[in-house]
């Protein structure tokens, strides 16, 4: 465009009047780089008013969520805190129940382990920890106590577990122990391996212990357990005779009445018979013995002093 001109005719809305402008070349570039670099300067500036305020909103709506995350975590770690000392109180609990289990408390050391070691999680591997080493740092502390608390409520689980069973085994065998007399009165006769008995008139073995009472007085069992027998006995008269596990019979014998069969379940205290002199009896009373598998022993030995009916 060397040499050339440019004439520019502004027209006005009144026809009479017209004005012509002429330029050159180098007014034609000035112009035209001058417009394009309002155009860039427009752009840019659009672009701060468009996405600067975004930016900022963007950068304030992170900080507050940071720290709403930050007191969130806070509140958490005051709840582990929390969980922490119930914790301590369940395993003191724990402890004085394995006692009346029968069983050894746990170890402070097995409660302790099994946090650590190879394969867990660092501190300096956590994402949040690069991001924000505070909240990382926070997070990091929480979990650990978390996985330490989880690993205990399992091992106090399974120990109460454990003891239920053991005094789940204990209540059985307790209740299934003959432990008091089953005739209320004074004891005549005891256990002994040799006595004059009165009718025979020579010295035998007494396996079991007398109670004087009157005929029709309730005989009571001396613990749970099944009848095996139920019915008249040479020598014993009408006699019952109960299995109370763990090895354990009982047998109640010269009865006026039987008021069980067999196959019955009974509990300590369950009327089972009546006294009365059946058999090889000289007045009314109750003989009562104990075997533990198979072998008599004294029934003393089993009742608690003081546990009449």
């Amino acid at each position: 465009m060397t040499g050339k001109k440019w004439i520019l005719l502004l027209v006005s809305d009144e026809r009479e009047r017209l004005r012509e402008i002429t330029l050159g070349s180098p007014s034609i570039r000035a112009l035209m780089g001058g417009a394009g670099f309002f155009g860039i300067g427009f752009v840019i500036l659009a672009g701060f008013l468009a996405f600067g305020p975004h930016e900022a909103n963007r950068a304030a709506q992170l900080e507050r969520e940071n720290e709403l995350l930050a007191a969130e975590l806070e509140a958490i770690r005051g709840q582990v805190s929390g969980l922490q000392g119930v914790m301590e109180e369940l395993t003191t609990r724990d402890a004085e129940v394995r006692v009346i289990a029968g069983l050894q408390p746990i170890d402070d050391d097995v409660l302790k382990a099994g946090i650590g070691g190879p394969g867990t999680a660092s501190l300096e591997a956590s994402p949040l920890y690069a991001l924000r080493e505070d909240l990382g740092a926070e997070t990091f502390a929480a979990s650990y106590d978390l996985q330490a608390l989880e690993r205990r409520a399992r091992i106090l689980r399974e120990s109460l577990s454990e003891a239920a069973d053991s005094l789940t085994l204990h209540r059985d065998i307790l209740e299934s122990t003959p432990s008091i007399l089953p005739v209320a009165g004074r004891i005549s006769s005891r256990f002994s391996n040799s006595r004059f008995h009165p009718i025979t008139n020579r010295a035998v073995p007494h396996e079991g212990i007398d109670v004087p009472a009157p005929v029709g007085t309730p005989i009571v069992a001396a613990a749970r357990g099944r009848v095996i027998a139920a019915s008249r006995q040479s020598g014993y008269g009408l006699r019952v005779e109960i299995d109370h596990g763990h090895g354990i019979t009982t047998l109640y014998a010269h009865a006026s009445r039987i008021m069980v069969r067999v196959g019955q379940e009974v509990e300590r205290g369950q009327v089972i018979a009546q006294v009365g002199a059946t058999g090889l009896a000289t007045s009314p009373h109750l003989h009562y013995e104990v075997r533990r598998n198979n072998r008599p022993v004294d029934p003393m030995n089993y009742i608690i002093a003081g546990a009449v009916p």
